[in-house]
Parts: structure tokens; C-alpha cells; sequence
């Protein structure tokens, strides 16, 4: 009996000596990624997946501050990447999809309190046109301020990989790009897809119409080396809790939680009551 016992301790120190190595594999390998959060709405009205409320947003942000994350555009990641600059020790790019008018009313003061850059990809067509999106007005003052840069999310929110034809994808990623680039007076160089949806085809309709990178909603680190049309973020919605401790795990674990969230979804589609027992924060 004290043999087994024996064998079954060193096998259990074994997996966790195999379980440090990994860990520690994943996170050198994700040396020199950057953490690029993505949210949608900030309010204290919405209560769903995609609305993180203004408070938990504003602990969020002074926990940046705090840390000593210092956020950068998604142009100066990708100049640090091509050797036209260099990084900060801890880097962050903090991201909104669809430009929201609470985007402005709520997260816009608090970036401002704080002193954080931030990015919103905007669906073109929907400025000035719905009253719970922003004006071109909000936005000239919000990029007037040099902490907000906007680059594209299409004209119209289309997922792309389903449009009726080739000819109306290269719309959405042309005249969203000019639109915007006429309202702002400024390039627009970045998009995040629709959905976070893509596929080759896209990805090099994406590069002929003018951009320098894309972003996905894929759980990771936008890592130097890797498709610079599918950049990965850290996605901060997706559950109705979006507390400061989930918010601290989903940024600091992401090069674990990434391959694992990936294993979930894979697993999903085949035995998804088998998935549904991996707890991602």
C-alpha cells in the first residue's frame, strides 16, 4: 500500500511539473504580445453581454492606470513591430466596436480622467444617422483631444463572410474607409470584422482595400510575427459579469485561457455538454 501511495504522489508531482512547463512555455511564447481589450457599450441601462456599466469601467481603467499599463494605438503596435519604434513595458489597446453614443457619454470622461488612449472601430453608416451612435461631431472632438483614434468596423455591421457577393464586401471595406477618412481628414489604415468573422478571402480583400491590419474577437494577445489580419483581442464581454476580478484574469491569463477557450470551442462542436464544464472568466 505505501508503495502505491508512493507511486501516486510522484505521478501527481509529475503532472504538476508538467502543468508549471507548460504554463511556462505559453507565456514565453507570448513574450512581446500586446493585450488589445475590446468592449461595445458603457452604460448603466443595458444589462447584457455586450454593456460592461460605467462603474465597473471606470475600475477597470484606474487599474490600467495604476499598473502601469501604458495604451498605444494600433498604429504604434504595428510600428514597433516593423522596427519604426519601440513599445512601452506594458502596452495596451483599448478597443470599442460600432461606436456607441455612450461611448462618448460615459467611457470618453473616464479615459479623459485617466489619461487613456483608446480605439473605436465605427460602423460607418451609422454616424449621425442613429440616435444611440455618435455624431461625426462627437467624434472630431473626441480625436481633437489626442487620446481617441477611429478606424473602421464597414459600412453597415455586414458579416462579411455571408455578403451576397464579393463586389458588396469590397464595398463595405472601400466606402467605410473613405467615409471616414472624409469626415475625420485623417487615414484609416485598421478595421475590426463584423462579428470578428473572416476567411482568406477576406483577409485579402481586407489588404487590397487599403488596410494595414485587422482584428477578430478570437481570446488572445496580438502577437508580432503572427497574420497581422487576424489579430486576436481580449474580449470583455460576453458574460454578465464583468467584474474587476474577471477583468484582471481575462488580462493577465490570456496566454492561457487563450489555447483553452480555443480547445472549448473546437470541443463545443462535437460534445458541447462536455465543453460546457470549462470554465473560461
Amino acid at each position: 500500500m505505501q508503495k502505491k501511495w508512493k507511486a501516486l504522489v510522484a505521478l501527481i508531482a509529475l503532472l504538476i511539473v508538467l502543468l508549471l512547463l507548460a504554463l511556462a512555455y505559453l507565456f514565453h511564447q507570448a513574450r512581446g504580445g500586446v493585450p488589445v481589450l475590446n468592449y461595445h457599450q458603457i452604460n448603466d441601462t443595458e444589462h447584457n453581454s455586450l454593456t460592461v456599466n460605467t462603474k465597473q469601467f471606470e475600475a477597470q481603467m484606474k487599474y490600467l492606470a495604476e499598473s502601469g499599463y501604458t495604451p498605444i494605438t494600433p498604429a504604434e503596435m504595428l510600428d514597433a513591430w516593423e522596427g519604426k519604434g519601440t513599445l512601452p513595458e506594458k502596452p495596451v489597446i483599448i478597443t470599442f466596436d460600432d461606436g456607441y453614443l455612450d461611448n462618448y457619454n460615459h467611457a470618453y470622461p473616464i479615459l479623459q480622467k485617466y489619461g487613456l488612449k483608446a480605439t473605436i472601430f465605427l460602423i460607418s453608416d451609422y454616424v449621425s444617422t442613429y440616435p444611440n451612435y455618435l455624431t461625426w461631431a462627437d467624434a472630431l472632438e473626441m480625436q481633437e483631444s489626442g487620446l481617441i483614434d477611429f478606424e473602421s468596423h464597414t459600412l453597415s455591421h455586414e458579416e462579411l463572410t455571408k455578403a451576397p457577393s464579393t463586389e458588396e464586401a469590397k464595398k463595405q471595406l472601400t466606402e467605410s474607409k473613405k467615409a471616414l477618412e472624409w469626415h475625420l481628414g485623417r487615414p484609416v489604415t485598421f478595421i475590426a470584422y463584423p462579428c470578428g468573422e473572416y476567411d482568406e478571402t477576406l483577409e485579402d480583400l481586407t489588404k487590397d482595400a487599403g488596410y494595414r491590419a485587422a482584428f477578430t474577437v478570437n481570446y488572445g494577445l496580438a502577437e508580432p510575427g503572427e497574420d497581422p489580419f487576424i489579430l486576436d483581442r481580449v474580449p470583455i464581454f460576453g458574460s454578465n459579469s464583468h467584474t474587476l476580478a474577471r477583468f484582471k484574469l481575462r488580462l493577465a491569463l490570456a496566454p492561457v485561457l487563450a489555447p483553452l477557450n480555443q480547445f472549448k470551442i473546437a470541443l463545443g462542436k462535437g460534445h458541447p455538454w462536455l465543453a460546457h464544464f470549462i470554465m473560461i472568466p
